[in-house]
């Protein structure tokens, strides 16, 4: 299946049903008065987050969804059917964003809790609901109301854990491929990953959701190499393990190189829980690593843990280390949602 993140949608909510005109006319029924019903109610557009779904493919190939109109009503009192409403199914993390592509209308993270993004009109009343004392005979039948018709954008953002950062060939995929089911595309020459991929990481009997993301590139921010297209999917992280290639020369200098990247996409993941992992150390003797690590740790003033993706070392105290990082997070936010 394609990996979709983004995709624009035309919906209308459907419109409301006219009401009846009409009379009750029997056999030996002398005043039978009004019995016009109302109109049914016009469906609505129903936005849903679902299971099992990763990718917006679907609206690529379908961008136009219309609920249907409710029903006109008739004699006999009898109220028109209300419209089937229609339903967008989306995968959890999904925002929905007005026309401009910037203001948010809603975010779906919890999976299936229906919003409605656009109510159907309403029926039109019949004569009978105008019948009153000094008018008996009401010849007065309204139209429903019209439905609302509009443009919206759609936006995935992938909900894991934590998120893996870093330049090409950092050896992010092979981590993930190492530490979950995950089967990424693991080759010797850049830009192997060209869309997200996610993995589920088992600690100790738990588990996270740890997210691969394309490489950075200096001057990403410019549009270089894949440019920014994938880092909203570090937004819902609660950390971020920037891997950094410990054959390189100058280790520090490619860590300065994401994290200008990060800083100049803004949304806050600057200032991210950063761990920073020194990968490869399988090829370093161990002199250098210790020396490397040192730099890392002067330049960043944070967390540097050394493994290697391909051998295993240090791998499962690096996930250990993450998972006390979600676990941390998960905590402060059902804390924060008790006190809201």
């Amino acid at each position: 299946m394609k990996f979709l993140d983004q995709a624009k949608i035309y919906v209308k909510s459907g419109d409301g049903g006219p009401g009846s005109l009409s009379f009750r006319r029997e056999k030996f029924i002398e005043f039978g008065g009004p019995d016009g019903g109302d109109g049914g109610r016009g469906g609505d557009v129903i936005v849903e987050a679902a299971e099992n779904l990763n990718t917006l493919i679907d609206y690529r190939y379908q961008q136009h969804f219309k609920a249907q109109n409710g029903r006109g009503g008739a004699g006999k009192n009898r109220t028109g059917a209300d419209g089937a409403p229609v339903v967008l199914r989306v995968p959890p993390g999904t925002e929905v964003l007005d026309e401009d592509n910037v203001t948010q209308v809603m975010d779906l993270t919890r999976i299936g809790e229906p919003r409605v993004l656009l109510k159907g009109g309403d029926g039109g009343f019949g004569n009978a609901h105008y019948k009153t004392s000094t008018n008996q005979a009401p010849r007065r039948a309204d139209k429903g109301w019209p439905g609302e018709e509009r443009t919206f954008f759609l936006r995935l953002k992938l909900i894991a854990d934590v998120g893996l950062a870093g330049l090409p060939n950092a050896g992010k995929s092979t981590l993930l491929a190492a530490v979950s089911r995950a089967r990424p595309k693991i080759a010797d020459y850049p830009f192997t990953t060209l869309k997200p991929q996610l993995g589920v990481v088992g600690v100790h009997g738990d588990e996270f959701v740890m997210a691969d993301l394309p490489g950075l590139i200096e001057g990403a921010s410019e549009g270089a190499g894949l440019g920014h297209r994938f880092l909203g999917h570090l937004e819902r992280c609660a950390a971020i393990f920037h891997l950094i290639d410990g054959t390189e020369d100058d280790v520090v200098a490619n860590w300065r190189i994401v994290r200008r990247e990060l800083a100049r996409y803004g949304h806050g993941l600057a200032d991210k829980r950063e761990i920073i992992g020194l990968n490869k150390i399988d090829a370093l003797p161990a002199a250098e690593i210790g020396k490397k690590r040192a730099a890392l740790k002067r330049a960043s003033k944070g967390e540097v843990l050394t493994l290697s993706g391909a051998t295993g070392q240090g791998v499962a105290e690096a996930m250990a280390r993450l998972f006390d990082v979600v676990k941390e997070a998960r905590r402060a936010s059902v804390e924060k949602e008790a006190v809201s």
